[in-house]
């Protein structure tokens, strides 16, 4: 039995993959009292594939409190919502609770979006629970529990400066 329950933590989930608009649109309104977190990113990655790797690896031990799907860059009636969140950089990852864009301080300039991959599970699972405390006592932001050497590291370049 031991050996059984083992091989389950290990499993991993198939996760939903949106591809159109109306998906999108109906996974955020329809998350309720969950923080739901949306992968935007490619297949074709290694980083996102590393990335869904963890997310689907978490997936089971966040089911009581988050719900994870991952949303294809490449489909044409995403690009609003790439748009929208200024997706330039894979992967990028959206946290919602209650249909309200949750924000997360990690000292980066981009409070909006997890950009990159996470290091580990755990650090997946730390800031998912940290989100869902936030949001239960609602704030719309919080800051990362994450160590600075855990925070993926980027530039973000602006046009005209």
């Amino acid at each position: 039995a031991e050996a059984q329950k083992c091989g389950e933590e290990k499993m991993s989930y198939m996760l939903a993959t949106l591809s159109q608009k109306r998906e999108v649109d109906s996974i955020i309104r329809d998350t309720i009292d969950k923080v739901l977190v949306l992968r935007f990113g490619r297949v074709s990655d290694l980083i996102c594939l590393h990335l869904d790797q963890i997310l689907s690896k978490a997936a089971r031990e966040l089911s009581k409190f988050a719900t994870v799907a991952l949303v294809d860059v490449d489909s044409p009636e995403i690009q609003v919502y790439v748009k929208y969140f200024d997706i330039t950089l894979i992967p990028s990852t959206v946290f919602f609770f209650n249909a309200h864009h949750m924000k997360m301080d990690s000292g980066t300039a981009d409070h909006t979006k997890w950009i990159g991959a996470f290091h580990k599970k755990q650090d997946l699972v730390d800031v998912v629970e940290t989100i869902f405390r936030g949001a239960m006592n609602g704030k719309l932001i919080v800051n990362c529990p994450l160590p600075t050497e855990r925070i993926p590291k980027y530039q973000l370049l602006y046009k005209n400066v």
